[in-house]
């Protein structure tokens, strides 16, 4: 049961410490933080934090469009979102 138990915490915070990964261009080819962040608010965001991750993405915590909070990893090179967190 012991053996159990630590497995699942090494599993667990093996998870958790995963980072999500971006990209690895340069940062002289990332957009501008502020227009990228202008154009989610255009398309109906509420950004409430934004910053830059180790895994080098854009992550921005707020609500969409629909009001649900949200925390979204992007691509600061494209802009696409490599993953989405809907949080009830």
């Amino acid at each position: 049961m012991r053996t159990f138990l630590a497995l699942a915490l090494l599993l667990g915070s093996s998870a958790t410490f995963a980072a999500t990964q971006c990209t690895t261009a340069d940062k002289s080819t990332w957009q501008d933080p502020d227009a990228f962040q202008s154009q989610l608010k255009a398309q109906g965001y509420r950004i409430s934090k934004f910053k830059v991750t180790q895994g080098n993405c854009y992550e921005i915590y707020g609500f969409d469009k629909d009001g649900r909070k949200v925390e979204i990893y992007h691509d600061p090179v494209s802009g696409q979102a490599v993953k989405t967190e809907i949080q009830d």
